[in-house]
């Protein structure tokens, strides 16, 4: 049910992200839980040629890691914004790191916005299931983690390693309770975009298309165990409804919601499918030819440059858009990456989708965008829609 027009303003900082490209579409839609939205959109860099400039009525760009540049930007609108999204996050070297860094970005924004009598009521922090099982891309600390079993539910403690993801949570509770907080720990995330640190999606469809343009086996790069066991993830769609709901919920307020698409799959299965969708033949696992993707790949520019100049497709890089490292990581984790979604539904929120449909829409939705190749069919069904698969 449409709630009643409340003319409430939302700040996305990180809108180009995969998220964020889909939040911004979720609170412009007409039936968008406590619209219409008047939306800002906010990025680190210029906006890039892909994003569709309609899903906001303003794009702002700034540093957050620079105070002045992010009072400058922000403080003419302050007295606007009711509610901050905080879907961005940079990436340094180790965990400790990390942490500085987003908590001064997201620092910096709430001294913006609360520099003058300011509106904000409501902030939602995104971060991961890196809350439940430590710093994994830290060079030192990801090899002595000792994770939560899964599946991953919210009430669990938090672990004693450091994680930028409990500062930001820290940091949005200190300013309670002046203004409500929601926290939303994604899976792996499936959206479209050329600008996220972490981009699965996007790193294993250059990854195909390269393995198909010169003829190289689409072989899976990770273990037997994360081959034959369940792993989960979430659509940027659910995630951006999630979001929404939290942010006008009255019983949402200051909690954590886990966020996923509500199923699991094996990557198996899920190899099977990209090799469909990118004309490769399916390789079975063989645990006796071990590889390293990233190695593989790290030679392979030139490949990509000729692929974007025979599809006509967006100028990326694979080094800024890829990575590899990364999902090495998850490729191996020795556990089932699986996480609950009993809170969302005992609070209230039902979204879903079926992750097979999922990727087949985003590998659509990156075709479009012009940010992969094109085989000349549709990988969609007659049944996928852009929400008709959402709960």
């Amino acid at each position: 049910m449409k709630m009643e027009a409340q003319g409430f303003v939302a700040l996305v900082v990180g809108v180009t992200g995969v998220t964020g490209l889909s939040l911004a579409q979720a609170l412009k839609q007409p039936n968008s839980l406590g619209g219409p939205w008047r939306v800002y959109g906010a990025a680190r860099r210029p906006q890039p040629t892909w994003f569709p400039p309609s899903i906001v009525d303003h794009f702002i760009t700034f540093d957050a890691v620079d105070s002045a540049d992010t009072c400058t930007k922000l403080i003419p609108i302050a007295h606007e914004v009711t509610h901050l999204f905080w879907i961005t996050l940079q990436v340094r070297e180790n965990e400790e790191e990390n942490i500085v860094v987003n908590k001064t970005m997201l620092l910096n924004v709430f001294t913006a916005l609360k520099s003058f009598s300011s509106p904000l009521t409501h902030v939602t922090v995104q971060t991961g299931t890196k809350h439940y099982m430590g710093p994994i891309f830290d060079p030192i600390l990801s090899t002595q983690l000792i994770s939560h079993e899964s599946p991953f539910h919210e009430n669990l403690p938090r672990l004693p390693y450091p994680n930028f993801y409990y500062a930001l949570e820290d940091l949005a509770q200190s300013h309670a309770p002046s203004l409500t907080y929601s926290v939303h720990r994604a899976s792996l995330i499936l959206g479209a975009s050329a600008r996220s640190s972490y981009n699965l999606l996007l790193t294993l469809a250059i990854y195909a298309a390269i393995c198909r343009h010169v003829g190289l086996a689409f072989r899976y790069p990770g273990t037997r165990y994360t081959w034959e066991h369940f792993c989960d993830m979430t659509d940027a769609r659910v995630l951006a409804e999630q979001h929404v709901w939290a942010a006008v919920t009255p019983q949402a307020k200051n909690q954590a919601f886990n966020c996923t698409n509500s199923d699991i799959f094996t990557w198996k299965s899920v190899w099977k499918l990209l090799a469909e969708l990118f004309d490769v033949e399916f390789v079975e696992f063989d645990e006796t030819e071990e590889f390293d993707l990233a190695k593989l790949m790290r030679d392979k520019g030139s490949v990509w440059e000729d692929i974007v100049d025979k599809y006509g497709l967006c100028n990326t890089k694979p080094e800024v858009t890829t990575c590899y490292e990364s999902l090495r990581t998850v490729l191996r984790f020795p556990f089932q990456h699986v996480s609950s979604m009993n809170k969302s539904r005992e609070y209230g929120f039902f979204g879903y989708v079926d992750t097979f449909k999922s990727i087949r829409f985003w590998v659509e939705k990156l075709r479009q965008m012009k940010l992969i190749p094109s085989y000349q069919h549709s990988t969609l069904g007659p049944k996928d829609s852009l929400m008709g698969i959402i709960g």
